[in-house]
């Protein structure tokens, strides 16, 4: 892999520091999958997917990862594909499973230095806060990307001075009620949701917008820019 261009930007030891980290990712579809392929293209030496889900028709239109010739892969099958042939050297796990309470100690080693949590499920970014903080693992989640359309309006913050975000909200009363008095960085948008149907809306460039944000914190945490 030709790291050249980003060596210009960062230096060649801040590269190493990269080729040296490894980053989980909870969730690889919308915004985790274009987390993912930034973070592949950026040197992170080890990656470590974890989703259960399989690439359906529906995901076509916003995630990365979703063409006709991956329909019913496994997303993280597909993704560790993909990573290695934008670099054969970087190791990839790939954890076909569902995190839970129950799991995620046995899924996430706590050596690990970043977490990025890109997952749906608010029970699973409840423990993914509570696991990273108990484990001073560097952590940052997104928050809701459905049913906006507005990608400027996304943002790098704390959870604490999120707004227009249901996920946020409640989010935030977990972080209150428990005491957890670390900072809590996430990526939200601060549009309000546009709610016309029973089923999530969603596009191409907002997922896009919220996952590259999170890998660009992590990359830019890891080198000494933030």
């Amino acid at each position: 892999m030709d790291w050249s261009r980003l060596e210009l930007l960062i230096g060649k030891n801040q590269m190493k520091q990269l080729q040296n980290k490894t980053v989980v990712v909870i969730g690889v579809g919308g915004v985790g999958g274009y987390a993912v392929e930034a973070l592949a293209r950026s040197g992170i030496g080890t990656i470590i997917l974890i989703d259960a889900d399989t690439i359906e028709k529906s995901n076509i239109n916003r995630q990365l990862i979703a063409l006709h010739s991956t329909l019913k892969l496994k997303k993280t099958v597909a993704w560790k594909n993909r990573i290695h042939d934008i670099n054969p050297h970087c190791k990839v796990i790939a954890k076909d499973v569902f995190l839970t309470k129950q799991n995620i100690k046995e899924e996430i080693p706590i050596s690990v230095d970043y977490i990025i949590d890109a997952c749906d499920t608010l029970d699973t970014k409840k423990e993914l806060i509570r696991f990273s903080v108990h484990n001073h693992i560097k952590f940052i989640a997104s928050m809701g990307m459905g049913n906006k359309i507005e990608p400027s309006k996304i943002i790098i913050t704390e959870l604490s001075q999120t707004s227009y975000d249901p996920i946020a909200k409640i989010l935030r009363k977990m972080v209150r009620d428990e005491q957890i008095k670390k900072k809590i960085m996430v990526v939200s948008s601060t549009e309000q949701p546009i709610v016309k149907h029973e089923t999530i809306a969603s596009n191409a460039f907002v997922p896009a917008v919220a996952g590259l944000l999170c890998a660009s914190y992590v990359v830019r945490d890891i080198v000494g820019e933030i």
